[in-house]
């Protein structure tokens, strides 16, 4: 890989310090270009920006040291490197030098192998300075591009969850009796949840498996979806096919595949007679223990095409007395302190 192109302008009224000067950066493969007096070589710092600044200090116009002066307080020049050259060579010039901000100083005659040195010196410095910048440009440039990658993502999710949204929606137009149904336990899934301390992501996954726990309805037929009476042992064996029906269509879909566990698992139970597959305690994920207890409360506590809704003692007495049948024990208490926070406190005061 072939070194950066290192640029240095030299100030200098002597015309033939300046040629000599330049033959030796040249041959230190430097881009010279030299200017007679430092009002035209701040014009040329302007005009092409150096990679180092060779500076006289005693010029006619203006001298070394105010030139420095002038670099350094200019925010385009300031951070270029100034060997200032002097035929100077007491201590208090070199201290009004460093003042002025000069870097490095070289005494006349000028040495050409200290010269030399201290050039490369400089080049040396500068091409970590440039390696340092181009790497903090590339983490600048991964940073930006990592950020709006995750706002692609975030707003791809939030694509993604607004069509949950849709079909939920889709699902409960298809039964007045049920609209809201699945906003409702979503909610109430997630306020558990929370209350579990169950973390960030996997309550989003919960979530959107609340919004979709009944997706496998499409696939059972209105006749039997919204008959107004008991449904007979057929009739029972299509509609529990749903859950299966939801795992067929969500699985295949990598986005969805976190959000199973309530589509396919909500109507297990804790003493194993539920379905699909029968099992049986914490074989259960908890997300579908949740969603169990939220479900049944808002079927209960709602109108169905074939009751009308319980009150909530009754739906409370229920959930109570299922614990361990149909209910995970160990989540009853909490879930029902926070669907129904007022019966709890009148049971504890026995009214």
């Amino acid at each position: 890989m072939q070194n950066p192109t290192y640029n240095v302008l030299v100030i200098d009224d002597d015309p033939n310090i300046r040629d000599i000067l330049s033959d030796l950066l040249k041959r230190e493969r430097c881009v010279v270009r030299t200017a007679a007096s430092g009002q035209l070589g701040i014009a040329a710092a302007h005009e092409e920006l150096p990679d180092l600044i060779l500076l006289d200090v005693m010029m006619p116009d203006l001298d070394g040291f105010t030139v420095c002066r002038m670099l350094r307080d200019d925010p385009l020049t300031a951070e270029v490197p100034i060997i200032m050259i002097t035929a100077l060579d007491d201590r208090k010039s070199r201290l009004e030098g460093m003042n002025a901000g000069a870097d490095e100083f070289l005494a006349k005659p000028v040495e050409l192998s200290e010269l030399r040195l201290r050039v490369r010196t400089m080049q040396r410095i500068n091409r970590y300075r440039r390696l340092i910048e181009e790497r903090e440009r590339a983490a600048t440039q991964e940073r930006q591009l990592t950020e709006q990658a995750k706002q692609a993502a975030q707003a791809l999710a939030e694509a993604y969850d607004q069509t949950l949204i849709g079909w939920s929606r889709a699902l409960d137009l298809r039964d007045k009796e049920t609209e809201g149904h699945s906003q409702r336990v979503a909610q109430l899934t997630i306020a558990v949840a929370k209350a579990l301390n169950i973390p960030p992501q996997e309550q989003i996954n919960m979530w959107r498996g609340a919004m979709l726990h009944d997706i496998g309805k499409i696939g059972v037929p209105d006749s039997i979806l919204h008959k107004p009476g008991p449904l007979t042992a057929e009739e029972w064996e299509i509609m529990r096919r749903h859950t299966t029906y939801a795992y067929e269509l969500l699985s295949p879909i990598a986005f969805l595949r976190p959000a199973l566990d309530i589509p396919y698992c909500h109507h297990e139970k804790w003493d194993g007679t539920g379905y699909p597959r029968g099992l049986r305690g914490e074989e259960i994920p908890l997300a579908a223990r949740i969603f169990a207890l939220v479900d049944v409360w808002d079927a209960l506590t709602n109108d169905r095409p074939y009751r009308k809704a319980w009150s909530r003692e009754q739906a409370y007495q229920y959930i109570r007395d299922q614990a361990g049948k149909h209910f995970d024990p160990h989540l009853v208490d909490l879930f029902l302190s926070i669907a129904a926070p007022d019966l709890v406190a009148a049971k504890e005061r026995g009214t």
